[in-house]
């Protein structure tokens, strides 16, 4: 096959009454949810809120204003970017109450004190512990909550990260080993600390949602920033985008985490599967290096669901690169089959892999010991190409189009998912676009069909409400699920509902 160069047209979106267009807002603004007329739709949304006074007063406010019509910008491009959000009720066919049905208030001194400690696994866990609590009584109440909205301050996403470092705060920082040691259960006769604190992970976000799960209820974190009604034009203060398009980035968020399926893809094929697979690296507690698998599976429908895999010495430092074992391979792939069975999926006909990392001989057998044989099985490497890697540029001012593919053999090819989009009339981004490098490395597939099923899934983040992502769903979140399940392996019977993932 020569080298050719194609753009593939951009995927349509189905909604209510069987309408197609390509932009979820469009489809949502015009037709309604996917769902509207079918019994699984939300009629209300019902949620509980955790934070301080500061934050649920601002997220009262929020609430109210995005139950009306959102309108920022009257600039053709700016409207055609950021278009009006039409009101929450408009735009899902469900009730939008202003009032949380629950609400827990967190006592802001307290939470301020816990987020200056030095000491990283104290300060994330404390803060954790706080929302926890919050969270466990709202779901201890009679009052039905279909998702519980943490407002969190910004001081929280700035100290609670993985590289986040505190210079004035109280107590002190630890080495790995002695974290090793509390996380043990070790008792230290000058300080006192919780043990449980040492065995998540020291990022906020990953640990609460790891550590929140067992309580059946999906949760939506959101920075006290982002519900600001007003630019103050404060310097060194958090730039945001318009109103309009975090009204609805975050409505979406709470309707799917609610119940909802705002759209599906209409490109989406009977009987195919797509499986993204997800690693991560940890460190047991005797300071051995190990790793960890997990799955990601979509629908032809485009609902996901997710799998945890085995811990087993999966990285290689000299390839840079995860293969797990034969068996480890046909375990996981037995559960995403068991599970599709069970959700009453139609006969499955095809399953695509996908993964950053190259899937070898000895992985893809097992996975095929997994597949009956009736099923065709293909795996398939997907990952953003590196700064300094391959680039296009049109002549004039506009950079690639979005869909483009560059079509390098039978099994290999570059695929645009970012870049100049024709309906919006610009680029949404700020780099020159970066290509997805796509090969087929095992089983029988057309490239082109590939290409145009994966630039479908860049269109599956129901946690965003774009045109499109720069990464297909089952890469894309592949980091993120990891980390949930990874770093915080003390979790036991995580969910397997991808909406408490994301």
């Amino acid at each position: 096959m020569d080298d050719q160069i194609v753009i593939l047209p951009e995927p349509f979106l189905e909604f209510r009454y069987g309408q197609r267009v390509v932009h979820p807002r469009d489809g949502l603004s015009i037709f309604g949810p996917f769902d509207a007329d079918l019994p699984s739709h939300p009629a209300s949304i019902s949620y509980g809120l955790v934070g301080t006074a500061e934050g649920t007063k601002a997220f009262a406010q929020f609430a109210t204003r995005i139950s009306a019509p959102v309108l920022d910008e009257d600039k053709d491009l700016a409207r055609r970017l950021w278009p009006i959000f039409p009101g929450f009720e408009a735009a899902f066919g469900a009730q939008w109450p202003t009032r949380s049905t629950s609400k827990f208030e967190l006592d802001a001194d307290a939470l301020h004190r816990a987020v200056v400690d030095r000491d990283a696994n104290k300060r994330a866990g404390s803060v954790v512990d706080a929302y926890l609590h919050g969270i466990e009584r709202i779901v201890a109440r009679d009052e039905d909550v279909t998702v519980i909205i943490c407002v969190v301050p910004d001081i929280v996403y700035l100290n609670c990260r993985p590289k986040s470092r505190v210079a004035e705060g109280t107590g002190f920082s630890l080495k790995s080993k002695q974290k090793r040691i509390r996380a043990r259960g070790q008792i230290d006769l000058f300080y006192s600390y919780d043990p449980i604190h040492y065995q998540f992970s020291v990022d906020f976000r990953r640990q609460i949602k790891a550590r929140a799960m067992g309580l059946g209820k999906p949760i939506q974190i959101v920075r006290e920033s982002t519900l600001r009604l007003h630019d103050t034009n404060i310097p060194g203060e958090r730039g945001l985008t318009p109103l309009s398009d975090r009204a609805w980035n975050l409505s979406l968020a709470v309707y799917y985490k609610s119940g909802g399926k705002p759209w599906r893809l209409a490109s989406a094929r009977d009987g195919v599967c797509y499986i993204g697979m997800a690693y991560r690296r940890a460190e047991n507690d005797k300071g051995q290096r190990t790793a960890c698998c997990a799955a990601q599976m979509f629908l032809d429908d485009g609902d996901g669901m997710v799998f945890m895999g085995e811990y087993g010495p999966w990285y290689s430092p000299q390839t840079k690169e995860y293969h797990i074992s034969k068996q480890a391979a046909t375990n996981l792939l037995k559960q995403a089959l068991q599970s599709y069975g069970e959700l009453g999926g139609k006969p499955l006909r095809e399953v695509f892999l996908h993964c950053r990392s190259t899937i070898d001989t000895e992985e893809f057998e097992g996975f095929q010991a997994a597949c009956p044989s009736d099923i065709s099985l293909v795996g398939i490497r997907v990952r953003k190409e590196p700064p300094g890697g391959v680039r296009v540029f049109r002549e004039g001012t506009r950079p690639v189009l979005r869909g483009t593919c560059w079509l390098t053999g039978d099994r290999s090819c570059y695929l645009w998912a970012s870049g100049f989009s024709p309906r919006l009339g610009t680029y949404d981004g700020w780099e020159v676009p970066a290509p997805l490098r796509i090969n087929v490395q095992h089983g029988k597939a057309d490239i082109a069909q590939v290409a145009r099923d994966i630039l479908g899934l860049t269109k599956l983040n129901y946690n965003a409400c774009r045109l499109g992502e720069s990464q297909p769903v089952t890469v894309g979140f592949s980091n993120a699920i990891g980390e949930i399940l990874v770093s915080n392996p003390t979790v036991k019977d995580p969910s397997r509902k991808f909406k408490f993932y994301i």
